[in-house]
């Protein structure tokens, strides 16, 4: 394989949470009488760290959000979580056959640790994921679109930046991937294609994923 390191994003990458949670997000800052519809959401706030919505919502309205925005927020998510997420198709066969191969990989999320935990417990990808393979926005100062959170995983996993590939399906993971000096596959599955600017190769099926890497 061309690469020493595969790191994957987690929502919408290996977890088909995206629709879930953009649907609750906006709907929740429409209840905080912060008009927000779905695509709205997906435009804005897809692939970024809460801290951003936070600012986001500030900037435009000079209105802080909640104290306790997030944790009603992610309480509401893991809800739906248990009873409607489901890995993205592809996702199992891809870290099967990286497992087989013996191939390093990780996962660099800007979700938090109990988000990224409750998504794999809940769909079953635990099992390829133990600690030293999780990575979060919470262990670094910056979240994407800031390359910090991949320049980390690499360095926790022992790569050279230049050595990895990041699989993102965001237009701001794309920007942290490319910032860090990675080559980035984009995964055009929510997002248009024409949105993941700067990636090295694009694709639309997970499951494409195991060839491309080649």
């Amino acid at each position: 394989m061309h690469y020493d390191l595969v790191i994957f994003d987690n929502d919408g990458v290996l977890v088909d949470s995206e629709p879930i949670s953009n649907r609750l997000l906006a709907g929740y800052l429409t209840e905080l009488g912060h008009p927000t519809s779905y695509e709205d959401s997906i435009r804005d706030y897809m692939g970024s760290a809460m801290h951003r919505v936070h600012d986001l919502v500030e900037q435009r309205t000079g209105q802080r959000l909640p104290a306790d925005f997030d944790d009603v927020f992610h309480a509401r998510v893991f809800d739906s979580f248990e009873r409607e997420l489901k890995p993205v198709t592809g996702a199992v066969e891809i870290l099967e056959r990286l497992a087989a191969d013996g191939v390093p990989y990780c996962v660099a999320s800007s979700g938090s640790h109990e988000r990224i935990r409750v998504g794999h417990r809940t769909t079953g990808l635990d099992r390829w994921f133990d600690e030293e393979r999780i990575f979060s926005s919470q262990d670094v100062g910056r979240g994407k679109p800031a390359p910090d959170l991949f320049l980390y995983a690499a360095e926790r996993m022992g790569v050279a930046p230049e050595q990895c590939v990041v699989v993102e399906d965001s237009p701001l993971g794309v920007q942290a991937a490319v910032a860090a000096g990675m080559d980035v596959y984009g995964f055009a599955s929510m997002t248009p294609a024409e949105k993941l600017v700067g990636v090295t190769r694009l694709f639309t099926d997970m499951r494409e994923l195991t060839e491309l890497l080649r």
